[in-house]
């Protein structure tokens, strides 16, 4: 008997990518990330022009305008309030918070722990180190009669204290394998230098504590235009170095064993990773005192609007984020429109951005797969 056989029918695939499929979404990742940091940047721009009009002295933003384009206001008093106090604490701020955020996400990365801030190796303990034995011990003095007497002598104090600190992490990097390991080593620095403040403070007038509890507060209207430029060009080298690594540092997110396996000079990777992180928050500490929570939060707060953890992407994206959440920060902490007095700008950090994050990583619940490997 005959059979009879059954061809199945064709099935005639299409070329075109369906709107779900890997390649399309190639083509409209690149768009969404530039879109979104456009946005970031529109946002950045405003707050910052904010940031000049609002204050003791409201000025209009038309008065700010014609001043930054080297017009005259409507009142001379308005320009010398823009060009000689608030450009240059705008300006500081925005550096300021570029770095923080930086180096935070450079430390997250490096450690794979979504916990992991700017001054998790210590940097901001030697800082305060330094700022302490100048202010608790009668030190201002001494830097005063060298002429170096006040904000200077402070900057100078935890630069001193911030940089030992960073030479004494760097040793320690190249004998030990484990960045596990340098992470305890760190914190354990950090611990013993609280110590010694902590004795200092014992045996200090009432005076110097205040002094002392005052720079803890942080302030980004420490930095004058005669400081400025050294301010400025450390942090720039800083975010530099941290552009010029963002390949080995997504190398890192698949760990140390996976990323050798690749190629990369591990022990040279995280030099240069210790080397920009400390020059950003030693910097950031020095000038500005130990600002918390920026440098923790704002790279969360761009996975959580990026949807990527590409570092080519995110260290641009936490740099305006850094710089908006800080110029923001600022504005709040000078809002009691007295110039005399203003809110601590460490509360004003914590208050304002943990809720924000506490509801990004309630929302997503994905915080930890980007340092899963």
């Amino acid at each position: 008997m005959a059979q009879t056989t059954l061809s199945s029918p064709k099935i005639i695939k299409s070329s075109a990518p369906s709107p779900a499929s890997p390649a399309s979404r190639t083509i409209k990742r690149p768009r969404i990330y530039l879109s979104r940091l456009s946005l970031l940047t529109l946002i950045f721009v405003s707050v910052f022009a904010a940031n000049l009009a609002l204050g003791s002295v409201n000025i209009p933003l038309k008065d700010v305008i014609i001043t930054l384009l080297g017009g005259e206001p409507e009142n001379a008093t308005w320009g010398r309030i823009i060009l000689m106090i608030r450009l240059p604490t705008a300006l500081t701020a925005t550096l300021a918070g570029a770095a923080l955020a930086v180096s935070g996400l450079m430390m997250q990365t490096f450690f794979r722990n979504p916990l992991a801030g700017p001054f998790v190796i210590g940097i901001s303990s030697g800082a305060s180190l330094g700022v302490a034995v100048v202010v608790l011990s009668g030190g201002a003095t001494l830097l005063a009669t060298a002429g170096f007497g006040g904000t200077v002598g402070i900057a100078l104090a935890a630069s001193v204290g911030a940089g030992g600190i960073m030479v004494l992490v760097l040793l320690v990097a190249r004998r030990v394998s484990d960045s596990m390991t340098l992470l305890i080593i760190g914190v354990m620095v950090g611990f013993g230098t609280s110590a010694v403040v902590s004795i200092l403070m014992y045996f200090s007038r009432p005076e110097q504590i205040n002094t002392y509890i005052r720079w803890g507060f942080g302030s980004f209207g420490g930095v004058s235009w005669k400081t400025m430029p050294v301010f400025a060009v450390v942090i720039l080298v800083g975010l530099l170095l941290a552009f010029l690594i963002a390949k080995s540092l997504n190398a890192l997110l698949l760990g140390e064993t996976y990323a050798s396996s690749m190629g990369l000079n591990v022990r040279r990777a995280r030099l240069a990773i210790i080397v920009s992180s400390a020059l950003l928050a030693g910097a950031v500490t020095a000038f500005c005192g130990p600002i918390g929570f920026i440098g923790l939060a704002v790279p969360h707060l761009c996975r959580g609007v990026f949807k990527t953890s590409d570092h080519r992407i995110l260290i641009p994206a936490t740099v305006m984020m850094g710089a908006v959440v800080a110029l923001v920060a600022d504005i709040v902490a000078a809002m009691p429109g007295n110039m005399e007095f203003s809110l601590p700008l460490n509360a004003i950090t914590a208050l304002l951005g943990a809720p924000v994050v506490i509801y990004v990583i309630l929302r997503g619940r994905n915080v930890g797969r980007s340092f899963s490997g």
